[in-house]
């Protein structure tokens, strides 16, 4: 299961022309990578749609199980929820659209007991989930957690997730590389620069006849003469989004 139903409301404005799910990393949609990353682990993958999804179903059409959300999003539990008969008494392992790494799912599956939720995590003390582990976008929930989904909207980690963990019962799967949820700009870019090895990325079709450092041109982008961009994405000829990071909070007590 691909969850690529979200709004992706810290992209903006990017995700105003495109789902998250179907900006390019390093010239390949976030969806297809989150494909052929599961697709080693099953033949049978769903991806739910919500946002901007006449999109995502013709980008999608004929090569996975697609599963609409309307009127509304259903949540990363919903999603599960709302593919209960699908997934017909089967595990499901769970990815996010909009994570990107290189980390091999055959780790998550490895040596799995079959009846506890396990979780891919990277260490991560500042935005730890976990303790110090933060969730990297990969999980395998048994079928009976998957049964008891609703089929409503719902969070993952509200339904099962937490109370799991409280119990003692959640699985952690610890693994080291890079790793970006690519839900803000600057998440998004860095995921470009690990991609392509810290150099420019430009998409097929673009024209650039200015000066690019560490940024990223859409396909069909246009970069004109005597024009530099630094730390940004481009798109189309005239909208420049900054991937700089925000600045980080004053703690000096001033």
């Amino acid at each position: 299961m691909v969850l690529a139903a979200g709004e992706g409301t810290r992209l903006r404005p990017l995700t105003d022309i495109l789902p998250k799910a179907l900006c390019p990393v390093g010239n390949v949609a976030l969806v297809d990578l989150a494909i052929d990353r599961v697709r080693p682990l099953s033949t049978s993958i769903a991806v739910n749609v919500h946002h901007k999804r006449e999109l995502l179903e013709a980008h999608l059409a004929g090569r996975v199980h697609v599963s609409v959300e309307e009127p509304r999003a259903l949540g990363t539990a919903g999603a599960l929820g709302n593919l209960r008969d699908w997934i017909g008494g089967r595990p499901a392992v769970v990815v996010n659209a909009d994570a990107w790494h290189r980390f091999d799912l055959a780790a998550l599956v490895e040596g799995w007991d079959g009846a506890r939720v396990r979780l891919l995590v990277v260490e991560d003390p500042d935005r730890g989930d976990f303790g110090r582990w933060r969730y990297c976008g990969a999980s395998i929930m048994p079928w009976a957690e998957v049964a008891r989904l609703p089929a409503t909207p719902a969070g993952l980690y509200e339904t099962c997730w937490a109370r799991r963990w409280a119990e003692g019962r959640l699985e952690l799967v610890a693994v080291a590389g890079p790793y970006f949820d690519c839900g803000t700009p600057a998440e998004y870019l860095a995921a470009n620069l690990a991609a392509s090895g810290g150099a420019s990325v430009v998409g097929a079709g673009a024209r650039v006849e200015g000066e690019l450092v560490r940024s990223v041109v859409w396909p069909g982008g246009v970069v004109r003469a005597g024009e530099r961009l630094v730390d940004s994405i481009r798109v189309g000829a005239d909208l420049t989004v900054s991937g700089r990071p925000p600045p980080a909070p004053d703690r000096g007590g001033r």
